[in-house]
């Protein structure tokens, strides 16, 4: 039996041939350190050459910030937590972190209102996560409800990141075959494809559980994280945004500076 870290790449480029794509035809990765360089510097203008920046956080529950249902968390999410984390990056910048995301929704119900619902917001960067409630519709139904929100992102200019799951404690993390896993593979593959910015927020809880932590330490219910999963996912999303040489936020003590807990 092969170990997952070899099974994940043969199953990406396995995917990237059933689509037929040849490897050498797609665009460049898009890499952390460059793809929201434009960004980065904007954020960096002082008043008045400043502007409002917008980054709108579209998918299902968990940037919506539910915790234990019906509670909504909106403070320990990561969506609110890298608003924070940025702004102790950025003092000069005008940004807004504005949640478009709806509980139980899937990405087929995302793309009917991205125009209306998050393209009308004229963001700056857009993050899709929605793969949690998309094994309720399919891989192929979700693919091409992802490729439409993100062709139609980049039609305007705007930079988009995708987000892998976080975790269900019901799926099988350490199995190809899981549902969960193989829409985490088709975002990784979306992003390779469409050349834009990936999040990989499964794979953080993966080496988290490799680590030793207990994923239900991670998680307020099964299937949506508490303050230190999504501690996780904001880790993946801060060097997007953090130019290069710069303090990512993270004390010694692994917390994000100044977030309050």
């Amino acid at each position: 039996m092969y170990p997952l870290l070899f099974i994940i790449p043969l199953l990406a480029l396995t995917s990237v041939h059933a689509q037929g794509v040849k490897p050498e035809t797609l665009p460049p990765q898009a890499d952390p350190k460059t793809y929201l360089g434009d960004v980065r510097e904007a954020m960096t203008l002082q008043w008045p050459k400043n502007r409002t920046m917008n980054i709108v956080c579209h998918g299902h529950s968990v940037p919506s910030g539910y915790g234990k249902t019906p509670f909504v968390d909106t403070f320990n999410s990561y969506p609110y937590l890298l608003h924070h984390a940025i702004k102790e990056q950025y003092p000069y910048a005008v940004i807004n972190v504005i949640l478009t995301s709806k509980g139980g929704e899937n990405s087929e119900s995302g793309e009917k209102r991205f125009a209306k619902d998050v393209l009308a917001m004229h963001p700056d960067v857009v993050t899709i996560d929605y793969s949690l409630n998309d094994r309720g519709i399919g891989l192929a139904r979700a693919e091409a409800a992802w490729r439409s929100m993100i062709a139609a992102a980049k039609q305007q200019g705007v930079k988009v990141l995708l987000l892998t799951p976080t975790p269900d404690e019901r799926a099988k993390l350490d199995d190809p075959n899981d549902p969960l896993l193989q829409h985490a593979e088709q975002v990784r593959r979306l992003a390779q494809e469409n050349g834009v910015g990936l999040v990989d927020s499964f794979a953080a809880f993966q080496a988290a559980i490799r680590s030793g932590k207990n994923l239900h330490d991670l998680m307020a219910i099964p299937n949506n994280p508490n303050r230190l999963g999504h501690d996780l996912v904001v880790k993946e999303l801060l060097p997007w945004f953090v130019s290069p040489g710069t303090s990512s936020g993270e004390s010694p003590s692994g917390a994000l500076q100044g977030a309050p807990r």
